[in-house]
C-alpha cells in the first residue's frame, strides 16, 4: 500500500493548474492515475469484490495501457455497494479511515463511503477548484444551507469554502428565518444548498419583508437534486443571483465532481480526479462524446473506497468543444433526468424534469408541484398538483378553467400525454428543506 499511496502523490496536479493543462499532459496523468487505482482495488479491496469481477472477465490490472483499455473492465453499481455493507469496498485497513458518510436514502440500509485524510484533502481541492470555477475567492462569505451530517453536502461545501479561505457560515438546513436573519446581518455573497430550498428561502424572505435583490449574496452553487433551466431562470430574475449547477455523489466522493462556470453552458468535471466515460444503459457498449447516454465514473485519486467504471444512472452527454472560460477539462451536459427515475405511464417513458420544464414556461404558476400517479381498473393516471401565486388564487372560475387547459396543453405538447390538473392553495404543497419529493407513486 505504501507504494500506491507515493504513487497517487507522484502524480498530484495543483489546484491552480489542473483545470488548464493541455489534453496530452492531463491524459497522462489520468493513465498513471488509472493504472495505480485499479491495481489498487484489485490487491487491497477488503472483500475482493471487484478482484472477482475482475477475474470473471479475465482481465488484469495490467490490461491499462491506454484509456481506452478501461472498456475491458467490468462496471460497479449502486447494488454492489449494498451488498458489501458496510465495509466491504474499503481497500485501506480500517485504522487509515477517518471519516464515514452515507447516502440519503430512506429505505433499506444506507449506502456507506469511507474516506482516508488524503481522500479528504482530495475533496477539499475539488470543492476549491469548483468554487473557484463560480468566481468564489477569499472575499466571500458562503452560507452553507446543505445538512451536515451523514449527508455529503454540507461538510463537502463547508471544507472547499475553507480552502479558498471565504468566511463560512455553516447554518445547515432547516431554520428558515434565523438563514434569512444571518444572510442579512453577516452579509452573505453566496450560498450552498439545494434549488428547491433557495427557493423556498426566498419565498420565505419575501414574507418577511426581505427581498434577496436588495442584499449582498450575488451567487449560489445549487445540486443534490434535478433541476431544469426554466428554475435557474426563475432565481435568477427573482433574487438577482448567478446560479451555478454542481454535481457528485456519495459513491464517488460527494460535491465537487463537476460544476458550471461563470458562462454556464455545462459543467466541467475534474477530469484528472474523476474519468468519466458515456455508455449506452441498455447495450452497456461506448459512445463518443456529444452523444446522450448513462454516465460512468471512475475514481482516480481515491484511497479508501476507489470506484472504477461506476453506473451513475445519470443521463447526459461530454461536450468536447473547449469553454470560453479557458479551461481544458471537458464539460458534461446538465443532468435533468436518470435512467432509473423514469416513469412509464401508459408506455410513454416520463421524467419529472420534463413537467417542471413545461410548468415553470407558464406565467402564474410557482415553482412548487407535485406529480400523483395511480392506477384505476389497470390504466395508470397522472395528476398534477400545480401552486399559483397568491394573487391569482382567487381569480374568476373561468380564467382558472382557462389556465388548467393551458397547463394541460403544455404538459400534453411536452410528454405526448394527458394529465389531470389540480391547483393547490399557495404555500399547501410541502416545502423541502432537503431533497424536494415531486413524485407520489400509488400504484403498489
Amino acid at each position: 500500500m505504501a507504494n500506491t499511496e507515493k504513487s497517487f502523490k507522484k502524480h498530484y496536479l495543483p489546484a491552480s493548474a489542473a483545470d488548464y493543462v493541455p489534453r496530452h499532459f492531463l491524459e497522462s496523468v489520468q493513465l498513471q492515475r488509472l493504472q495505480d487505482v485499479v491495481q489498487h482495488a484489485y490487491h487491497n479491496q477488503a472483500g475482493g469484490l471487484y478482484r472477482q469481477r475482475m477475474d470473471e472477465a479475465k482481465v488484469r490490472p495490467d490490461a491499462i495501457r491506454s484509456l481506452n483499455d478501461i472498456q475491458q473492465f467490468p462496471f460497479m453499481t449502486k447494488d454492489d455497494l449494498r451488498a458489501s455493507y458496510p465495509y466491504g469496498l474499503f481497500a485501506v485497513p480500517q485504522q487509515e479511515v477517518v471519516r464515514i458518510h452515507a447516502s440519503s436514502g430512506t429505505t433499506g440500509k444506507p449506502i456507506v463511503a469511507g474516506y482516508t485524510q488524503a481522500d479528504l484533502d482530495v475533496w477539499a481541492d475539488s470543492m476549491a477548484r469548483c468554487m473557484g470555477a463560480a468566481s468564489l475567492s477569499s472575499h466571500d462569505v458562503i452560507q452553507v444551507s446543505y445538512g451536515y451530517g451523514l449527508f455529503t453536502g454540507g461538510l463537502g461545501a463547508h471544507c472547499g469554502a475553507e480552502k479558498i479561505g471565504a468566511m463560512v457560515v455553516p447554518t445547515s438546513a432547516g431554520n428558515t428565518e434565523r438563514q434569512i436573519m444571518l444572510m442579512q446581518d453577516l452579509g452573505v455573497t453566496a450560498i450552498c444548498c439545494t434549488p428547491s430550498y433557495f427557493l423556498h428561502l426566498a419565498e420565505k424572505a419575501g414574507e418577511m419583508g426581505v427581498q434577496l435583490k436588495n442584499l449582498k449574496i450575488r451567487a449560489g452553487i445549487f445540486g443534490a437534486e434535478p433541476w431544469s433551466e426554466a428554475m435557474r431562470e426563475r432565481i435568477q430574475n427573482e433574487t438577482w443571483i448567478k446560479a451555478h449547477d454542481i454535481y457528485g455523489l456519495t459513491e464517488i466522493i460527494g460535491p465537487g465532481v463537476a460544476i458550471e462556470c461563470a458562462e454556464q453552458n455545462g459543467l466541467h468535471i475534474l477530469e484528472d480526479y474523476y474519468y468519466p466515460e458515456i455508455i449506452d444503459p441498455e447495450t452497456l457498449q461506448p459512445l463518443p462524446d456529444g452523444e446522450e447516454g448513462e454516465l460512468v465514473i471512475t475514481t482516480l485519486a481515491k484511497r479508501a473506497m476507489p470506484m472504477i467504471r461506476y453506473r451513475t444512472r445519470d443521463i447526459t452527454s461530454i461536450m468536447a468543444d473547449q469553454c470560453y472560460c479557458g479551461r481544458t477539462i471537458r464539460r458534461i451536459r446538465r443532468i435533468g433526468r436518470r435512467s432509473d427515475d423514469m416513469l412509464i405511464i401508459r408506455g410513454v417513458n416520463v421524467y419529472p424534469s420534463q413537467i417542471e420544464a413545461a410548468l415553470l414556461k407558464i406565467d402564474g404558476l410557482l415553482p412548487h408541484y407535485q406529480i400523483v400517479i395511480t392506477r384505476e381498473s389497470g390504466l395508470d393516471n397522472m395528476e398534477i398538483k400545480v401552486e399559483l401565486a397568491p394573487e391569482l388564487f382567487g381569480d374568476r372560475i373561468q380564467e382558472l378553467e382557462s389556465l388548467q387547459k393551458r397547463i394541460a396543453h403544455a404538459v400534453n405538447t411536452t410528454l405526448n400525454i394527458s394529465a389531470k390538473i389540480t391547483f393547490a392553495e399557495p404555500k399547501s404543497i410541502a416545502r423541502s428543506e432537503g431533497k424536494a419529493k415531486r413524485v407520489i407513486d400509488k400504484r403498489g
